[in-house]
C-alpha cells in the first residue's frame, strides 16, 4: 500500500508553505462557518481545501514553486520579524542586551558579569550597565 502511494505520488508537487496555509485557513474558516451557520465562509473553506489539494497533487512542479516562492516573498517580512524575536528570547537566556544612549545600538553583554563599562562598537560612547 505505502508503495503504490510513492508511485503515485512520484512527479507530483507535494505538500509546501502555501499548501500548509491553505489548509489553516480552511481549518479556521469550516471552525467559524460552524459557530455563525455561514454558508459563505463553508464555501470558501471548501475552495481553500480543494485548492490545497489541487496544488499537491498537480504535476506541474514549475507552476506551483513559482506559486510558494510568490507567496514565501510577500511573507518575508513577516516572516523575518518573528524570527528575530524568536533569535531575541533564545538570547535573553545567557544575554542582557542593551542600547546605546547615543546611537540606539544594540549592544549583546553576557550575564553574570557584575558591574561593567560597555563599549559601544558603533559610536564608541562608554557607558555603567550592572549586568
Amino acid at each position: 500500500m505505502k508503495e503504490k502511494l510513492i508511485r503515485f505520488m512520484y512527479g507530483r508537487y507535494g505538500i509546501d508553505s502555501l499548501g500548509k496555509l491553505l489548509i489553516a485557513a480552511a481549518l479556521i474558516l469550516m471552525l467559524i462557518a460552524g459557530w455563525t451557520n455561514s454558508s459563505v465562509l463553508s464555501i470558501l473553506s471548501w475552495f481553500c481545501i480543494i485548492y490545497a489539494y489541487f496544488r499537491m497533487l498537480s504535476r506541474n512542479v514549475y507552476k506551483r514553486s513559482s506559486e510558494n516562492q510568490w507567496y514565501l516573498s510577500k511573507t518575508a517580512k513577516i516572516r523575518n520579524f518573528f524570527s528575530r524575536q524568536k533569535y531575541m528570547m533564545q538570547q535573553r537566556k545567557t544575554h542582557h542586551i542593551y542600547k546605546c544612549p547615543t546611537c540606539h545600538q544594540k549592544i549583546r553583554v553576557p550575564k553574570g558579569r557584575g558591574k561593567i563599562e560597555i563599549s559601544c562598537p558603533k559610536c564608541q560612547t562608554k557607558f555603567i550597565k550592572k549586568s
